[in-house]
């Protein structure tokens, strides 16, 4: 999603600060290294997750390493619990590693929990900071504070050979608590690679969708049935799984717009998050591999308001109101509130075959392709089939369409509100065509067949993204902005609440490409309000800051991918991208493995780079 207004970056003078960060280090090729050692691929942190007891931990006081009420672990029941007590105290905890020579790669990764009672959005009052050996890894804060797990990762390979210390250090002021939960610190070690590893535990895996609805006359009233048949890829079992009703958040609990009924193939729980969030709890635990599949009654009211999900008058817009399965990974149920200043939408590539039956009078563009066939009394049969898309969405409403392809054969439908002109919706058309083929020459063929926008001047938030189907205003660098997160969200996903940054960022970024802007000198008058502001940080952070959200996220984000570019040079730079795209298509990025990537695609070392942006993960 683009806000708006948008805080685009003015030209000037680059920041002494930036310019300092392009000037790192370069290996130098004059020295030959000797051989590396074989290296053994291993976890070197004992009792990474606090199961056995305390050793060889260090922590003071005794009761850090814990199983007491008041948390919980992120894994198994053990866990380390740094202050939360409201007064002044300093915990700590370490342990002394050992990290092998001859490894290229030494990873260290944590899961981090941190609750407060503090009230402030600006002042860090509390603090944990994480070092290995004499380096401070990263600091954090009540203003970091996430509703659940949220993992940490760090490259640490430059202490290869070395036994150092990792030591963790809780702070706390004279009052208002916060909590520092840490469980699952590992360090992995191996010789190296440009790929990261694929993170097979993400489940329920290869999600299809079935689903069939009625409109009323208006559009805005739909009633029918879906069904989600799924695959548990973890080795550990499912017991349960949730659905994601997001669109409750624009009602309330007593009068949700989205109603499930009638469940079958378990039994439902309570609504949790808001009422977003649906337990389903199986019948028998479901083993890794196996398939199952529930099915239940829907009913989704569309409300007044020209929004992703709302109507502006007889038009209405139906995005996030399916069902979708939420995602298990290694920080368990990602269950993230709704935000209304970005995104919390992470889910996982599925298919989709959607049939929406309504009044003949009524155009509804939707996400795959679609085919229309008569109805009786007057209605159409819309059917969409969509494949290795992470959401549905689509619109209702007496529109004016305009259609052309491509020059690479993409078929692209603009479908415009009353109000829009002809020659606002022909340019549109023209910024679509050129849009998609640009940013699929860069990050890989765009593959959801056609490509429909829904222009209307009236949304507040500029323009949506969502598989094969946008909603935006007559703007050229807003339309170019939502196409190109068909490949940043869409083709390659990621944790929208936790890792905004990997969408709106890069897709900024492939937006100045499409457009022919360089980022010269786009850092002018970058000022960082505060510490824990990171371009890395996550919604919770971005709703409690939210004035800095468009700054930071979209324009420093897409100024630090420009300052790579100059790093990595432009050949180096675009191939990186295209690479790491064809290599996370239909997956999910992570913060770790862009910088992974990045680092393996230049002999200069990033680590102050990475530091001096503030990209953390």
């Amino acid at each position: 999603m683009r806000p708006t207004p948008h805080k685009a970056l003015a030209a000037g003078a680059l920041a002494a600060a930036t310019m300092a960060a392009l000037s790192l280090p370069v290996t130098s090729a004059s020295a030959a290294p000797a051989a590396p050692a074989a290296c053994s691929p291993a976890q070197v942190v004992a009792n990474s997750g606090f199961e056995s007891g305390t050793s060889p931990w260090t922590q003071s006081p005794t009761t850090v390493i814990t199983s007491r009420a008041g948390q919980t672990a992120h894994g198994g029941t053990g866990f380390a619990w740094l202050d939360g007590t409201g007064r002044t105290r300093t915990d700590s905890l370490s342990q002394s590693v050992s990290i092998p020579a001859g490894c290229g790669s030494a990873r260290l990764t944590f899961w981090l929990h941190i609750d407060t009672a503090e009230t402030t959005s600006s002042v860090a009052y509390d603090k944990l900071t994480a070092k290995i050996g004499g380096t401070t890894l990263a600091t954090y804060s009540n203003l970091d504070r996430n509703t659940g797990y949220v993992q940490k990762s760090f490259d640490v390979s430059a202490f290869a050979g070395q036994t150092v210390s990792l030591a963790f250090s809780g702070s706390e002021d004279s009052s208002l608590q916060t909590s520092f939960v840490l469980d699952d610190v590992a360090l992995d070690t191996s010789d190296g690679g440009t790929t990261p590893p694929a993170d097979s535990t993400r489940t329920p895996a290869a999600p299809s969708y079935t689903v069939s609805l009625s409109s009323d006359s208006s559009g805005t009233v739909w009633t029918g049935h879906e069904s989600a048949t799924f695959t548990n890829a973890s080795s550990t079992a499912l017991t349960e799984v949730y659905l994601r009703l997001w669109d409750n958040y624009h009602g309330t609990c007593s009068a949700p717009p989205i109603t499930v009924r009638n469940l079958t193939g378990g039994t439902a729980g309570p609504l949790s998050v808001g009422c977003t969030a649906l337990r389903v709890d199986l019948p028998t635990p479901l083993a890794q591999g196996q398939t199952a599949t529930i099915g239940c009654d829907l009913g989704i009211t569309v409300p007044s308001g020209a929004d992703r999900f709302g109507h502006d008058g007889a038009f209405s817009f139906v995005g996030n109101a399916l069902p979708v399965l939420a995602v298990r990974d290694g920080t368990g149920w990602h269950l993230d509130p709704y935000t209304n200043n970005g995104e919390s939408f992470y889910s996982l590539a599925a298919d989709f075959q959607v049939t929406l039956d309504h009044p003949s009078s009524l155009l509804v563009p939707a996400t795959g392709t679609s085919t229309d066939t008569p109805g009786t009394g007057g209605r159409t049969t819309t059917t969409a089939t969509a494949s290795k898309v992470r959401d549905f969405a689509w619109a209702a409403g007496p529109f004016t369409k305009v259609s052309g392809s491509s020059s690479a054969g993409v078929p692209v439908n603009i479908y415009s509100v009353s109000g829009i002109s002809s020659s606002g919706a022909q340019s549109m058309l023209t910024t679509a065509k050129s849009a998609v083929d640009a940013h699929a020459a860069r990050f890989g063929a765009y593959p959801y067949g056609e490509l429909d926008a829904v222009i209307d001047n009236n949304f507040w938030f500029g323009g949506m993204e969502y598989p094969g189907f946008v909603l935006d205003l007559v703007s050229t660098t807003a339309l170019t902005h939502e196409i190109g997160h068909q490949w940043w969200y869409g083709i390659v996903g990621d944790d929208e609440y936790n890792n905004p940054w990997l969408d709106e960022a890069f897709t900024d970024y492939a937006t100045d490409l499409a457009l022919d802007k360089t980022g010269a000198n786009c850092w002018n008058s970058v000022s960082w309000a505060s510490s824990a502001e990171k371009i890395t940080n996550s919604m919770a952070y971005w709703d409690a800051h939210s004035s800095r959200y468009s700054t930071v996220v979209y324009g420093y984000g897409k100024c630090a991918l420009h300052d790579l570019r100059r790093v990595l040079g432009d050949t180096a730079m675009a191939k990186l991208l295209k690479d790491y795209a064809t290599a996370h298509r239909y997956g999910v990025s992570t913060t770790a493995e862009f910088k992974a990537a990045a680092q393996a695609a230049t002999t200069t070392d990033l680590t102050s780079f990475w530091t001096t942006h503030r990209i953390e993960g």
